[in-house]
């Protein structure tokens, strides 16, 4: 489901992904806040759309002020156990990783995904990227579905 919201006018490009991280100090008393801010926090979204049309609005926070935009929730790329893993299977993340070189790294703790949640694995991806995993686990790379938008969250 696309929802219209407001983002820094750099950041506002067609199929750039962001993890809404929440009201920032700067927001207090804006009269945007309600168009910015209705997002929810720690999802992972990609930007469908930007509002041509639409006027750079000043902003406390984004120097260049803010832009409308169309966002929707997008996938996440994550590495989870290969054992049982199929499109369609449910997952976890193996839980975090303090080799923080590895070029899977972004891959096992994925902004924008919890260790507590369990998410549907849409598409296998195949190999991570790494050729051999620290924690001598064995993972796959997968796209996990965009979680659901949950009231409260």
């Amino acid at each position: 489901m696309t929802t219209v919201t407001l983002i820094g006018s750099r950041l506002a490009t067609a199929s750039e992904e962001f993890v809404y991280r929440g009201e920032a100090s700067g927001c207090d008393g804006c009269p945007y806040r309600d168009q910015c801010l209705n997002l929810t926090e720690g999802v992972r979204y990609r930007i469908t759309d930007v509002r041509e049309s639409g006027q750079v609005l000043d902003c406390a926070v984004h120097d260049s002020g803010v832009k409308a935009v169309e966002v929707e929730p997008a996938p996440i790329k994550a590495n989870v156990s290969a054992k049982g893993a199929y499109a369609g299977s449910s997952a976890t993340l193996e839980g975090p990783c303090p080799y923080t070189g590895c070029p899977s790294h972004e891959y096992c703790e994925p902004a924008g995904a919890s260790f507590d949640e369990e998410y549907r694995i849409d598409e296998i991806v195949g190999d991570p990227p790494h050729d051999y995993c620290g924690l001598d686990r064995d993972l796959t790379l997968v796209e996990l579905a965009p979680p659901e938008e949950r009231s409260g969250r």
